[in-house]
């Protein structure tokens, strides 16, 4: 069934892992004073979702915060859905970034179509809607930059991750 949970006096923004280096699951985010949720996300989206905020706060004016801090998650980091589509978009008016994070569902087989056994309701996720100031953008990038930096080192060689059991350097073969 789909839900949207909308955050529009956010109050908390981040992203974050559970687990040690090479197991880790990764969090996105959000809350305001009602409460908050936790959605499940790859290491790879949080990074290019940093980075494309990164450009989109090139057009905005400057965060105040000089230094932005890195912000926790709040636990437990249960998901309220694992997470397939992030989109991004800015409210001129209020000078806001607005993330629309939507829900990764499952395609039915072909035999689920001919037999009409799916229900429309049932394609459609659930959304997070976040409304982020220009601060609070900032310092998602930041926790996302140290949050990267904490993983498992790049193998010199190659540049995948090295993995403390052992590394299969394709460039060694």
């Amino acid at each position: 069934m789909s839900e949207l949970y909308e955050y529009r006096d956010t109050s908390h923004f981040t992203a974050g892992a559970i687990g040690e280096p090479g197991d880790r699951t990764f969090f996105l985010q959000a809350g305001d004073s009602f409460g908050y949720h936790s959605v499940k996300l790859e290491k790879q989206q949080v990074g290019a979702l940093a980075d494309f905020l990164r450009t989109v706060l090139e057009d905005l004016p400057a965060p105040n915060n000089t230094i932005p801090s890195v912000v926790p998650l709040i636990e437990p980091a249960q998901p309220t859905f694992v997470v397939g589509q992030i989109a991004v978009g800015v409210d001129e008016a209020e000078g806001m970034v607005v993330l629309v994070v939507e829900e990764l569902v499952e395609q039915p087989t072909l035999e689920e179509e001919l037999a009409a056994v799916v229900e429309d309701e049932e394609l459609k996720g659930s959304t997070l809607r976040v409304h982020l100031t220009v601060d609070q953008a900032s310092a998602f990038i930041h926790t996302s930059e140290m949050l990267m930096e904490g993983g498992r080192p790049p193998c010199r060689l190659c540049g995948q991750p090295l993995d403390p059991t052992g590394h299969a350097c394709p460039r060694l073969n």
